[in-house]
């Protein structure tokens, strides 16, 4: 039997690619350890519940990522860029998530400056918030986290999990916290991005290649993201695309471009 691991490394250095580990059992079989997604906090249950989400969202009809009646910004529209929730860590043997700020410093100063660059091309004016009023939305951004996490699981979730209420439909919104955001920007519009990222360690590795040898699959790294476009007027969710693999890396100032390329995929950029 062999055994290839799609890892994610923690100790700075470019991904490598499948490593193949040949193991003696007299058959010629081979086992596979795919990475799924673990998130802050996760847990053998919280795992388990994602394994299934991802298992029954396959099947899942594709859902709109545009809210009834809007299709693209308006021409001179203004959008405040806010400032994006971002952390990252590292998978424990045990499977623990453990913070490491100084990849959270350097994942943050790349994906700004991926971002800086990228407005260029959403066909709108664009206004970056300042530290201080960054600071003051903090709460607001806490807010989209929160409901971006319900838009991912009962929008574009498994069926089952969709809400009757919502009618298929992109019909979410932030309320009028935002407000404060237009007050202070003169913005019309507001983009919001959420990013958690982790990487297996070579403790997690070995786990996972341990593990294999038992017909055991255990998660490994993951990438997972939101981006919404909100009305300052109404607090509406305009637009709202989701990022969830195991792949990436925003350790790396190309890949974080890649991962905010991504992330922006079929922005409603004014025509």
């Amino acid at each position: 039997m062999s055994v290839t691991i799609f890892q994610r490394r923690v100790d700075g250095a470019k991904r490598n690619p499948p490593v193949r580990i040949a193991v003696d059992s007299g058959g010629n079989s081979t086992a596979f350890i795919r990475p799924t997604i673990s998130l802050p906090g996760g847990s053998l249950f919280s795992t388990v519940l994602l394994l299934l989400f991802f298992a029954l969202a396959g099947s899942a009809g594709a859902q709109p990522n545009l809210a009834e009646g809007f299709s693209a910004l308006p021409k001179n529209s203004k959008v405040a860029i806010i400032p994006t929730d971002i952390e990252l860590f590292s998978i424990s043997g045990g499977g623990v998530l453990e913070p490491k700020a100084d990849w959270t410093e350097a994942a943050s100063r790349y994906f700004k400056a991926a971002l800086i660059e990228k407005k260029k091309s959403l066909g709108a004016t664009t206004i970056e918030m300042s530290e201080k009023d960054a600071d003051d939305v903090a709460d607001v951004n806490s807010l989209h986290a929160a409901i971006a996490r319900s838009i991912s699981l009962h929008h574009f979730g498994p069926g089952f999990l969709h809400l009757p209420t919502k009618a298929g439909k992109l019909d979410w919104s932030l309320g009028e916290t935002v407000r404060v955001i237009k007050e202070k920007t003169g913005a019309d519009y507001a983009l919001f991005s959420w990013i958690r990222d982790s990487y297996a360690s070579g403790e997690r590795v070995a786990t996972m290649v341990v593990l294999a040898l038992f017909g055991i699959g255990v998660p490994g790294g993951s990438q997972v993201g939101y981006a919404s476009l909100v009305d300052l007027n109404t607090g509406r969710i305009l637009w709202f695309n989701r990022l969830l693999r195991a792949s990436g890396d925003l350790r790396e100032a190309d890949k974080a471009v890649e991962t905010l390329d991504t992330l922006l995929n079929n922005f409603p950029r004014s025509q």
